[in-house]
């Protein structure tokens, strides 16, 4: 409607109560300044600094799972077949160290390839009527070390051979990495065959956070960001992170 004013507190047509406007706040309007009572000041808690340049930082909060690191997840596995005869570690959640016994297993195919290098190995250090008969022993020795190592024959047992040369039926298996046991399908007494998962060990000195960012936040998400982690089991600490990694989907 049309503009319309009273000095006096009136209705308007609709019955509606007109709004006062006092001297001040009609001077500043006039003068293009917003003005607000102090009272509504304290209601909607404005606050005023001094203008200054500065980066506007928007955090991002959002909700996660504690994961294990897949770059740090190894699998234990053989690349014979056999029996275990006897684990070493045998709890799932224990912690090994790297080169720690893990099982004593027995293996035919071990055993004839230990028996072939030993023999081999006795053979090159009594022959020595010819240059060639030795070179020929060295190079079958050489060979016999090869199969030794394509089986994954492990290192400790391997420098035993050498030293005694002579084959043990029983092997010890040790942990290629230090970490912690989370899946243990070995038992003792099972046959094992090559390629058959029988720990899964983690190295948890560093772990992933899977955090869900709602879609209208991920332009603002980039890789290398800071983070910071809470968790409810330490409700008095934070943790300290980065942005690793984003995922395509």
């Amino acid at each position: 409607g049309l503009p319309d004013t009273s000095p006096v507190p009136k209705k308007d047509p609709m019955g509606m109560d007109y709004v006062p406007v006092y001297a001040d706040e009609a001077e500043a309007a006039s003068a293009g300044i917003v003005k607000i009572s102090p009272v509504r000041v304290q209601q909607i808690g404005v606050r005023s600094e001094p203008v200054g340049r500065r980066d506007l930082v928007r955090p991002i909060r959002a909700v996660g799972t504690v994961q294990f690191d897949e770059r740090r997840t190894f699998v234990v596995s053989t690349r014979f077949e056999g029996w275990i005869e006897k684990l070493l570690v045998n709890a799932t959640g224990q912690t090994v160290r790297r080169g720690q016994p893990l099982m004593q297993v027995y293996s035919p195919d071990l055993v004839l390839a230990q028996q072939e290098y030993a023999l081999l190995s006795r053979s090159a250090r009594d022959v020595g009527s010819t240059d060639g008969e030795s070179a020929a022993t060295r190079r079958l020795l050489e060979g016999a070390e090869q199969r030794l190592r394509y089986l994954d024959f492990p290192l400790s047992e391997m420098e035993r051979l050498k030293r005694e040369a002579q084959a043990r039926e029983i092997v010890t298996i040790p942990s290629p990495v230090s970490g912690t046991v989370i899946e243990k399908p070995a038992l003792q007494g099972m046959r094992f065959m090559p390629g058959e998962t029988l720990y899964k060990i983690v190295d948890m000195s560093t772990v992933w956070l899977i955090a869900e960012v709602f879609e209208q936040d991920l332009a603002t998400v980039a890789v290398g960001q800071p983070a910071k982690i809470v968790v409810k089991a330490y409700p008095d600490r934070s943790f300290a992170g980065r942005v690793a990694f984003i995922y395509p989907t």
